[in-house]
């Protein structure tokens, strides 16, 4: 039976903690008290802190330093590594300050999204992306701080509660019948982007997320919680913002999904002419001296060099032969972006060249694997239509 976790530190939450357990259970649900805390809780629980410890590396014994900072990140581990291996969870609602809220969400980000996550958290009207980053979770303000009941917790308590009960009860449902598609999109691949979405959605339900490393990472996590059939990568510029300092980075685990889920996967190097900064003023120093082009009076681009160019190709290439599903990775000899183009501010075949010829020399090829070159630039209608094919052949072989 699925059950919805109420979780907390219930060494210094304990009271409402039970309180909220008891309206998910006067809402219709079935709550299990999951201690998160690193002290002796103040009511029972269903789960101790110790069982949740257990999923650390160290073992329980997480449980006996006096660090507060140290104990708050090894339970924010051991909860990540926890709460996805329920088979049971319906939903979850969490309740904290700074330390719990972080240790809560470290495992609500692990969940898949659709599955419903509420935290209620004093931290809830501030920043909140460390806390959701790409998640679905829903950040609900506790409005007073959660020492002891009051009216007004009371009452956002009993909200929570009977909004994740509702949530559980009635879980989101696929009803599209076409199979999802991730495709990834910078303004300088729109063209390409738009060309393979109008030949797709009559079939597919085309998802296009922006290539500004959140974009990235949440078509992977889509990919990861299983609401994808496959990928079109056009964009991967994240890249070059991971490796030489850019603002809008991928993380190290891009492309990991495409390796866990073997989905059908066309990629290319769509963007990996420039590395992303904000106003001129904030470019590194070491950059001096480099092409830019003021994409607008906050955003500034630096053309890759042949050498940064090289260490890319190498990088991808590396990540693409963990992948064993079926890959395609196309190479637009004439150009990789809007302005990778002849007459454009960052036409440079040279050092496109090093790049495809760092990618082929790295890539693994198999039937599975394989890497094109094209005589064609991204954006030219034909390159859609290749990439179209390319998806077509390895989605229905």
């Amino acid at each position: 039976m699925k059950r919805i976790y109420v979780v907390g530190t219930a060494d210094t939450k304990g009271e409402e903690l039970a309180y909220l357990a008891s309206r998910v259970e006067a809402a219709g649900g079935q709550p299990v008290l999951v201690d998160v805390g690193t002290r002796r809780p103040t009511v029972t629980v269903d789960i101790s802190a110790e069982t949740v410890a257990a999923a650390h590396p160290d073992g329980v014994r997480v449980l006996s330093g006096d660090d507060r900072g140290t104990a708050v990140a090894a339970m924010s581990e051991a909860f990540a590594r926890f709460l996805p291996e329920r088979e049971d969870v319906a939903g979850v609602v969490g309740i904290g300050g700074g330390g719990g809220t972080s240790i809560i969400t470290a495992g609500m980000r692990r969940l898949p999204l659709g599955l419903p996550k509420v935290m209620v958290s004093t931290l809830a009207s501030g920043d909140v992306a460390p806390y959701v980053d790409v998640s679905d979770i829903i950040m609900m303000p506790s409005v007073t701080d959660m020492a002891g009941l009051n009216r007004v917790s009371r009452m956002i308590l009993q909200n929570a509660a009977e909004a994740i009960t509702a949530m559980a009860k009635r879980p989101a449902k696929e009803t599209a019948a076409k199979p999802a598609l991730g495709l990834t999109m910078f303004g300088v691949t729109t063209p390409c982007v738009a060309a393979i979405v109008e030949r797709l959605k009559a079939d597919h339900d085309c998802m296009v997320f922006h290539a500004t490393g959140t974009g990235g990472r949440t078509m992977e996590k889509l990919a990861d919680s299983g609401l994808l059939s496959g990928v079109l990568d056009i964009t991967t510029t994240e890249v070059c913002d991971l490796l030489f300092g850019g603002v809008l980075p991928a993380t190290e685990d891009r492309f990991g999904a495409i390796a866990r889920t073997e989905l059908p996967y066309v990629g290319s190097v769509g963007a990996l002419d420039m590395v992303n900064f904000w106003a001129p003023e904030t470019v590194p120093e070491r950059y001096a001296g480099r092409l830019f082009y003021r994409h607008n009076p906050n955003v500034t681009l630096m053309r890759t060099s042949a050498e940064e160019c090289a260490a890319i190709g190498r990088w991808i290439g590396a990540k693409l032969n963990l992948c064993k599903g079926p890959l395609r990775f196309l190479i637009p000899e004439r150009g990789v972006s809007a302005l990778d183009i002849e007459g454009g501010a960052f036409f440079d075949p040279a050092a496109d060249a090093v790049l495809f010829e760092a990618l082929e020399a790295t890539v693994e090829t198999t039937d599975a694997r394989r890497i094109e070159r094209l005589p064609l630039h991204i954006n030219d209608p034909q390159f859609a239509e290749a990439a179209v094919a390319a998806y077509r052949d390895i989605a229905n072989p």
